[in-house]
């Protein structure tokens, strides 16, 4: 795994709603962090079936995953989040919309998009409002990086999107600045995605008075 990572575990404490989520769909939908390092695991074999791959990073509490995996049941989402609690209210959610093409994995998503995508496999990659890490000596735990951009435009096949916001001005322009500077990818600041619900997160960033910045990126040829 890597030594600096763009993420921090919080509290695991589930609520009764989140324990009872994770009891039921657990099994289902999250894999054990152990079965990544299983001999010939692979994301695919998660669904068991053939279908174009996109990779969340980030899902939080599921809201924009679960509406946007119901929009594109021909397509399989892997869903990264850390923060278990978030991974329980995102079950619940996959269970009340009764998806089947999501999975949940809570390990290291810099380190599974290098061990775990194949160059030009990757049908959209999607990520919401990651850690800003506000403090200047922790901006180099920020995910939108040139080495994870060069990493995911790799990833991503030709043609595909690379969706991002965030509430937080100066990574949005970290964003901008890192993204515009990669070769594979062309794109830039956006008009909101209609299709992205508003979510509990961004409504806080909003009423906090902080500007949403969305932006879209396309792998070129």
């Amino acid at each position: 795994m890597r030594e600096v990572l763009t993420y921090s575990r919080r509290g695991n404490r589930f609520s009764p709603r989140q324990e009872a989520a994770w009891g039921a769909y657990a099994h289902l939908w999250w894999v054990p962090d152990e079965t990544v390092d299983d001999p010939g695991f692979s994301l695919a074999g998660c669904f068991g079936r053939t279908a174009p791959l996109i990779v969340e990073i980030g899902s939080g509490i599921g809201e924009s995953t679960v509406a946007l995996a119901a929009a594109r049941p021909d397509h399989d989402v892997v869903a990264f989040e850390v923060w278990r609690p978030g991974v329980a209210d995102t079950l619940g959610r996959i269970g009340a919309a009764g998806l089947s093409n999501v999975r949940l994995l809570s390990v290291d998503a810099v380190w599974s998009m290098e061990h775990l995508v194949r160059p030009g496999s990757l049908a959209t990659l999607w990520t919401f409002f990651p850690d800003p890490w506000h403090k200047t000596k922790h901006h180099k735990r920020r995910l939108v990086t040139p080495s994870f951009a060069s990493l995911a435009a790799d990833r991503l096949m030709p043609g595909a999107e690379w969706r991002l916001a965030t509430d937080w001005a100066d990574y949005a322009d970290q964003m901008v600045e890192v993204l515009d500077a990669e070769p594979l990818l062309d794109g830039g600041v956006v008009d909101r995605w209609a299709e992205r619900p508003v979510t509990k997160f961004e409504r806080k960033g909003i009423a906090a008075g902080r500007a949403i910045t969305d932006l879209a990126y396309v792998r070129v040829p």
